[in-house]
């Protein structure tokens, strides 16, 4: 995975970390799904790249 690519994974999931805060604290319920959303598609890019990298490893 690019470096590039991690940073960008690791702000969504800062950012769906103070949406969904943001959410807890004014009791909106969308803002804290949608938090939580971001958190998770974080997770899964980073998933997908974790298995890149271990392709690209194999290979070379």
């Amino acid at each position: 995975m690019s470096l590039e690519d991690r940073a960008k994974a690791t702000g969504k999931n800062i950012e769906g970390k103070a949406q969904e805060a943001l959410g807890n604290v004014t009791g909106d319920p969308e803002d804290k799904a949608e938090g939580k959303a971001k958190q998770a598609e974080s997770e899964v890019r980073h998933a997908v790249e974790d298995v890149k990298d271990n392709v690209k490893k194999k290979i070379d």
